[in-house]
């Protein structure tokens, strides 16, 4: 017997639908809906091969537009070929490299059923069941339903957030909300999330929030407003110049520095309990220099973490 799809599966696979024609169409530059109709027959995630009806091609143009803010133009003089309006200003965007870089290559693979146990992606558990639902409440301005248990309570409460924006950090799915209850904006990880059920309550941002302004001064995804946001100075040794250097620890980072041997990289950052954590993860790699306050937590971490092994 056949299992019943619920609207959580139906969500995500138009989620996928959605990635697909993207892809197609970015890959393409230009390319009429007949030749796309001709690929989704052939598409891995068409199970029936059924066609893509030229209502459905648009309802899903739409869709994108809405969620993802990339729209998809008609150039009726070139035979009504269609393409991605400011497609060289597509990787500015964070969330549309996000999408370009990551779901795009997934999209590759799904097509390519040889290439499957060669090219190997990080489990990112909390994004297979809730995201969509979430995205697609963000959209409508719906408030949402959760049934949601921390990892140090032995119970699951359900209760109402307003979904703000959503952030994924070290291969975890967090989403930013409004909590009517607490009144006051907090993070909840989509991993601790049992269930999702979207309401009909409309809801309205506050007033000039911005989810990049809101985590811009923090390293992941802790923001604790009563830390102050200091000048912190990090020398970097040996080979590690080169990882940070690369892949910088935050964006306000810059080079203050430069010797044979070490680099010394300044930041304006609050110091969060996950920045220290990433700072102890390099391991000799890495010392503080200031402030003076930071440096002495982590010295107190180091000698607590050595008294284990003495």
């Amino acid at each position: 017997m056949q299992k019943r799809k619920t609207s959580k599966d139906k969500s995500a696979y138009l989620f996928k639908r959605y990635i697909w024609l993207l892809d197609i169409i970015y890959n393409a530059k230009k390319i009429s809906f007949e030749d796309i109709n001709h690929k989704w027959q052939n598409a891995t995630i068409n199970y029936s091969n059924e066609e893509l009806p030229l209502r459905t091609f648009h309802n899903h143009r739409e869709a994108i537009s809405q969620m993802f803010d990339i729209d998809i133009l008609c150039n009726r003089k070139d035979g009504n070929k269609y393409f991605i309006e400011y497609e060289s200003d597509l990787t500015k965007g964070k969330i549309r490299t996000w999408l370009l870089n990551s779901l795009s290559v997934n999209n590759i693979v799904n097509e390519s059923h040889r290439l499957k146990e060669r090219i190997i992606f990080e489990n990112v558990p909390s994004g297979q069941m809730f995201l969509t639902p979430i995205i697609e409440a963000m959209r409508e301005s719906l408030a949402i339903n959760i049934t949601y248990q921390k990892f140090e309570h032995n119970k699951a409460y359900t209760f109402e957030i307003q979904p703000y924006c959503v952030k994924i950090f070290k291969q975890r799915w967090y989403v930013v909300a409004f909590s009517p209850y607490k009144n006051d904006v907090l993070i909840y990880s989509l991993d601790r999330i049992k269930d999702v059920e979207t309401t009909s309550n409309k809801f309205e941002l506050l007033e000039n929030f911005n989810g990049e302004e809101y985590f811009k001064d923090s390293f992941g995804i802790i923001v604790d407003n009563y830390l102050e946001t200091e000048e912190i100075l990090l020398k970097v040794f040996d080979e590690d110049v080169k990882y940070v250097e690369t892949l910088p620890l935050h964006h306000s980072q810059k080079e203050v520095k430069k010797a044979i041997d070490y680099t010394i990289f300044s930041y304006k950052i609050k110091p969060t309990y996950d920045f220290i954590k990433e700072i102890l993860s390099h391991g000799r790699y890495i010392e503080v220099l200031s402030p003076e306050g930071l440096r002495n937590e982590i010295k107190r971490i180091l000698k607590e973490e050595y008294g284990r092994y003495i």
